[in-house]
């Protein structure tokens, strides 16, 4: 039965966990149920997700994942039980196709809309499904995407390593521009100090070699809390099978080598790098990989791992040589390389940066011509009201005399005279 935790929101049975690489699904296994939680960072993410947890529904394919083996898995042979899934389950694969089509359909459209376009990253975008069906889920459909997602994940350490590179190179010219902005006093004072911070990265504890008797001891010992005199390999597999599917996958191996990682590298230090750690971390798992996957499906079954302890390697292996033992990442010349393709990106962003300058200045000019044409509109519309208020003014006065004089004024001069006449009438009648 399945017992599912609180926060799972989607929880199946145990799924062969060869399919989950394939298909590049990180899970979280809970209680006997596998939880699709996290983000593969691939750009077809969320519809590889979906997939499986909509072919995970149907009781018939279900079966069949659980005797499915890799090469099943990577032959196309098990994208044919497609044809026998269960209706329901064929519609909604239809359904999150035409979603998924409907998702290319704008990315490649904003794509074509902006000034640059990568070519290969538009054609990159079908490679999962295919493009000349764009309604319906077939089983073609679902070789594509094991085979796509497959691909990505062989090509994904490859991806790594390189990003590496190019940030160990950003560094390097980064420093050496710094020295060159500096006066020869504190030019060789800096580089003295970089000397200093380099020897004490150094001078570390011994790193065992990864996958070794001695490494593993150690982690019997400091991790599992057991002695390390009675170190027993199958114990210490099941130990460090945390989701119990009977395999040791990538972050399971990755995650034996923090001791010893730890030895070298403090996120407190100024001298240690935290990006050359995880550098490093992939460095351990890819040789454990290649010594102890002996079928290359990127797992580490209980078989692989007893028989690597059987190699004279496992008790005697050669001294681990660290980042700092081995040659630098990159060459003189790729660095050279590097600069020249950092200098034509800062050359072409001081283009930009001009133009969107003359785009600021234009758009400048043209504010202040509408705000020139924007206060001659007000002073017409104040001029406008102005002649509109005179106007009432004028309709509001009294009719004009002859000579243009108001006609009240008129009465009014009127009145007085006859007021004065009154007034001498009046003082001849006294006398």
């Amino acid at each position: 039965s399945c017992v599912c935790c609180e926060t799972c929101s989607v929880c199946f049975l145990s799924m062969p966990c060869a399919l989950i690489i394939l298909l590049s699904i990180h899970v979280l296994f809970c209680f006997g149920c596998v939880c699709i939680s996290q983000d593969t960072g691939l750009y077809y993410d969320r519809y590889l997700r979906e997939v499986i947890e909509v072919l995970e529904t149907d009781p018939h394919f279900r079966e069949k994942l659980q005797t499915a083996n890799t090469d099943d898995i990577k032959n196309g042979r098990l994208s044919k039980e497609l044809d026998l899934v269960g209706h329901h389950v064929r519609t909604r694969l239809d359904e999150l196709k035409r979603q998924e089509v409907s998702r290319l359909r704008m990315l490649l459209k904003a794509k074509l809309d902006s000034v640059q376009m990568d070519h290969a990253s538009l054609l990159k975008q079908f490679e999962h499904l295919d493009p000349h069906n764009q309604n319906t889920f077939e089983a073609k459909d679902l070789e594509l995407l094991i085979v796509t997602a497959t691909k990505d994940l062989e090509n994904f350490d490859a991806e790594r390593h390189e990003e590496f590179k190019r940030y160990e190179m950003l560094k390097e010219h980064e420093r050496r521009e710094y020295l060159k902005s500096l006066d020869q006093e504190k030019r060789e004072e800096e580089e003295k100090r970089i000397k200093e911070l380099k020897e004490k990265h150094r001078q570390h504890p011994k790193v065992n070699a990864p996958g070794s008797v001695d490494q593993l001891r150690e982690v019997w010992k400091e991790t599992d809390g057991l002695d390390p005199q009675e170190f027993n390999p199958k114990t210490f597999f099941k130990l460090h099978d945390t989701n119990g599917d009977g395999v040791l996958d990538e972050q399971e191996l990755e995650a034996l080598f923090t001791k010893e990682l730890e030895k070298v590298y403090d996120p407190k230090n100024e001298e240690d790098d935290m990006m050359e750690m995880e550098e490093e971390r992939l460095r351990m798992r890819e040789h454990v990989m290649q010594n102890v996957d002996l079928n290359h499906d990127r797992l580490v079954s209980l078989e692989e791992f007893l028989k690597s302890t059987e190699k004279k390697e496992f008790n005697n292996p050669n001294e681990w040589e660290t980042l700092d033992d081995t040659k630098p990442v990159y060459t003189e010349e790729e660095l050279q390389r590097f600069e020249a393709e950092l200098q034509d990106r800062e050359m072409e962003l001081g283009r930009r940066a001009e133009k969107l300058r003359q785009e600021q200045e234009l758009l400048k000019e043209r504010s202040k011509a509408l705000e020139a044409q924007k206060r001659e509109y007000q002073q017409a519309v104040m001029e406008m009201s102005q002649k509109q208020k005179e106007q009432q003014a004028l309709n509001r006065q009294p009719p004009s005399g002859p000579n243009g004089e108001l006609q009240f004024q008129q009465e009014m001069q009127k009145l007085a005279n006859e007021d004065s006449q009154g007034e001498k009438t009046k003082t001849l009648f006294t006398l």
